[in-house]
């Protein structure tokens, strides 16, 4: 695996991060060390979890891998945000919810100090201020070395990232947003934010819970069971059948698996190696289960799509826009005498 630069930082990570979400509840704590052993052994330096996974189980297990490894030659993430108990202070972004967090973190993790801290969402409830200011805090005491958000839309991302300048606070370096094939309203202000601001995308969900898996074909009538999908249907999760069962998910299905013939790929690989052509992108996060979808996985770095491949890609997975978004407001922008 190649190693890129975070966003405009000096850190250093693997092409490909790899997400936790699932160690502690789908996945075994065995299968999820030997996953993590996998992972590093093939040049990977990039670990992302959240507070939140399995309440806290998926932290334990990654600290407890953690344990006589060299901590240095890892790049450790995790997530605050969401609710951790029953109390009144036990959700959100206020300093004291924030301070508590950190804490019980780096005790599930074993770890003096946390690589990239993300704030996992917005909180509507907590002064900006109140959250950045905690948050450079924390940086300069050490407890943690970088920051970024998580599923942040335009405006709060350039916000906050304004805030911290006017304050001379520790800036985000990096965003976590939703993004892959299926889901390209990321670039309409997400992806300029970052790459204008120098901030590192590590996209989640690049498989789209599994849509560009290539275990959908045009032609079912309703979703494998086992899988991701079918789960989603039945507890009403974004990537649900009911959502995705239509005429664009099926051409852009079509276009992934003619790509992926073509460059010997597979359709997963395909769909990860498109994100990493992408503007900004640093390193989208495989969220696997077993040892055969990480296997699949890494197929998905070190080599690249043709430019013709992309644009092809591009073409069939592009959404329907309208002002200020289409052509004509881009063209106003550009080259204001064409204005009419």
């Amino acid at each position: 695996m190649e190693f890129r630069h975070l966003g405009k930082t000096g850190l250093r990570v693997s092409e490909l991060c790899l997400g936790a979400m699932t160690f502690g509840r789908e996945t075994t704590e065995a299968d999820s060390f030997a996953i993590m052993d996998r992972f590093v052994e093939a040049g990977g330096n990039f670990i992302d979890t959240a507070d939140v996974y399995t309440r806290g189980a998926s932290e334990e297990i990654v600290g407890k891998w953690l344990k006589g490894k060299h901590r240095d030659d890892l790049v450790i993430a995790t997530k605050v945000r969401f609710g951790m108990g029953d109390g009144p202070n036990d959700v959100g972004l206020s300093r004291k919810h924030i301070m508590a967090s950190i804490e019980a973190s780096l005790r599930r993790l074993g770890t003096d100090y946390i690589d990239m801290y993300q704030v996992h969402a917005w909180d509507l409830k907590t002064p900006l201020e109140e959250t950045l200011g905690t948050l450079n805090d924390l940086v300069r005491r050490g407890y943690i070395r970088y920051i970024g958000a998580s599923n942040y839309r335009g405006w709060q991302l350039q916000k906050a990232i304004d805030l911290s300048k006017k304050n001379n606070w520790e800036s985000f370096s990096c965003l976590q947003p939703q993004y892959n094939l299926l889901t390209r309203a990321t670039e309409f202000e997400l992806i300029p934010v970052c790459v204008n601001e120098g901030l590192g995308v590590i996209p989640w969900s690049p498989l789209r819970g599994g849509w560009l898996s290539g275990k959908f074909h045009r032609g079912l009538s309703t979703p494998p069971e086992g899988t991701r999908v079918a789960e989603a249907e039945k507890k009403g999760w974004g990537e649900s059948w009911s959502k995705y069962n239509n005429e664009l998910t099926w051409n852009v299905l079509d276009e992934l698996y003619a790509v992926a013939e073509e460059a010997g790929k597979t359709p997963a690989q395909t769909a990860i190696n498109w994100l990493l052509q992408k503007p900004g992108v640093t390193a989208p996060i495989i969220g696997v289960r077993t040892m055969e979808q990480l296997e699949s996985n890494l197929g998905a770095a070190d080599w690249s799509l043709t430019e013709e491949q992309v644009l092809r890609l591009d073409g069939v997975s592009a959404l329907p826009v309208t002002y200020p978004y289409d052509a004509a407001a881009e063209k106003q922008q550009r080259n204001g005498r064409d204005y009419k």
